[in-house]
């Protein structure tokens, strides 16, 4: 009895060292990347004004571009920056070269723009299978950069890897890394675990489900609700996992635990869904990609991490701030943005609990405006039908009155169309008016004219917070309370196990 009692405390104590070392990385956060394929991409200074308004703290550029990490200075934005592929081979074989894009592209700019992370490369060993040997070089060389510079503490260095490079992948359990990258992730490894870096990760549901031919259901992928007959269950730990998600990142963990890594955390640098394809890619819409990026929002921010970890935090990058147009190959390639260049959210997602990331979540942050270039005649038969049948309370539009004022359609049909649409829950469908009317997330209060909901905040892409949290606001304290709490408990627990085995054996 006392040699099952003493196993079971081992395994337990096992898994709650493990648990401990993992939930020292950062508390779990939502970031964006930033591409920049876009015909008409706003300036640094607007693309920063919209990371603000949406309170995204975090973000990843595909480069280190000087004009972008000049404008986020002094923002508290946590950024992670870029080696891009091109550049690889030449880090990758040079000490001095690397030192000098660490000076160049980092002690330019660091304290002052928040850097904390540089990701050399991207899906380096999947994409640029030639500049995989040097590829560890590479991170170990600016590594050594950031250590002669006192900033590797602050500063971590990883690569982002495609979830292909993981076979097998389900059931988790039994997954592995491609064996033939072996001579590669070994050492790789070492580096993150050396380092206290993390694995970072791509995982894209989307892909999964397309490439499965229908093996995988649609609302596995979408992190809709199962019912527990339709979960998918590893045999080998009975671990249940009710999305695509989930069971990608066990793999992983999985995966660096066959080769004897248990405690390295892993971030998830890119996720997301396409909100418009072409004829072969119907599950490519407005709809999906609206269902599937609020739900991983949520899910990474409750903190409910993975069946194999739960309560770990997954920060996760959804991919991507804007739709990149330029972007060749598929339609959907060009249709993973959560805005269009003009800042304009593609759909808004409704979520509830998510804090104040992503205003444009927040549906008492949207406003139903008239369109500028709508055919003035539909303009005030919809503005009618709105202070007549539509019921909305038209009297501040009267001469006199707070919103007469500027007296044009466009900003009388805006306040109405408004009014209505909240008076019916901002629900789907209620604002349309037979297409002459649109959602924004720009505050459309103008002087002594405020909008329901607004709050008198007048300004773009305004959220229920006037000013971004900074980065010492209760916003941005609540998860290290949080972080704090599970620390205390781990270690109080760890400590009451080891008294207990001691007493048992």
């Amino acid at each position: 009895m006392r040699r099952e009692m003493g196993l079971l405390l081992h395994h337990l104590l096992l898994s709650l060292l493990v648990a401990s070392a993992l939930s020292l990385n950062e508390e779990a956060f939502i970031g964006v990347n930033i591409g920049t394929d876009v015909s008409d991409m706003p300036s640094p200074t607007k693309v920063v004004a919209l990371l603000k308004a949406q309170q995204i703290r975090h973000v990843r550029l595909f480069d280190a571009d000087q004009s972008m990490l000049l404008a986020l200075a002094n923002t508290g934005i946590h950024v992670t920056v870029s080696v891009p592929n091109d550049q690889l081979l030449g880090i990758g074989q040079s000490n001095s070269t690397a030192a000098n894009w660490v000076s160049r592209n980092i002690l330019t700019h660091f304290p002052a723009t928040n850097i904390t992370a540089i990701a050399i490369g991207s899906e380096v060993l999947t994409s640029l299978p030639n500049a995989a040997p040097v590829l560890v070089s590479a991170m170990k060389f600016i590594h050594s950069a950031l250590v002669a510079a006192n900033l590797d503490s602050k500063i971590k260095v990883s690569t982002p890897h495609s979830s292909s490079i993981v076979l097998d992948s389900f059931p988790p359990s039994q997954a592995f890394f491609n064996r033939s990258l072996d001579p590669v992730m070994v050492p790789l490894l070492k580096f993150l675990q050396s380092t206290g870096s993390y694995l970072m990760l791509n995982v894209y549901p989307y892909y999964d489900y397309m490439k499965s031919n229908g093996v995988i259901p649609l609302d596995y992928a979408l992190f809709r609700p199962l019912p527990p007959n339709k979960e998918a269950v590893d045999t080998n730990t009975l671990l249940h996992y009710t999305n695509v998600f989930d069971a990608v990142v066990d793999a992983a963990y999985f995966s660096m635990s066959y080769l004897n890594f248990t405690n390295i955390p892993i971030i998830v640098t890119e996720s997301g869904w396409p909100s418009k394809g072409d004829s072969s890619e119907p599950e490519a819409s407005l709809d999906n990609a609206n269902t599937y990026n609020s739900n991983l929002i949520r899910h990474v921010l409750n903190n409910t991490g993975t069946p194999k970890h739960p309560g770990i935090a997954i920060s996760t990058y959804i991919y991507e701030l804007y739709n990149e147009d330029l972007r060749p190959d598929s339609i959907s390639e060009k249709n993973w943005g959560l805005f269009d260049s003009s800042g304009m959210p593609v759909y808004t997602m409704h979520l509830t609990g998510s804090g104040t990331v992503l205003a444009n979540d927040t549906t008492n942050q949207t406003y139903c405006v008239a369109k500028k270039n709508a055919e003035k005649k539909m303009v005030q038969a919809a503005l009618d039908w709105a202070c007549g049948p539509g019921k909305v309370d038209c009297t501040p539009l009267l001469q006199g009155n707070p919103c007469y004022e500027p007296n044009t359609l466009i900003a009388h049909a805006s306040y109405a169309f408004d009014a209505y649409y909240r008076k019916m829950g901002m629900a789907d469908g209620t604002c349309d008016f037979n297409g002459v009317a649109t959602v924004s997330t720009t505050d459309p209060s103008n002087g002594s004219c405020i909008y329901p909901g607004s709050g008198g905040r007048n300004g773009t892409f305004t959220n229920s917070s006037s000013h971004a949290p900074s980065s010492d606001s209760t916003a941005s304290g609540c998860h290290s309370q949080y972080s704090h709490d599970v620390r205390t408990f781990l270690s109080s627990l760890i400590v009451g196990l080891v008294l207990c085995a001691a007493a048992c054996l």
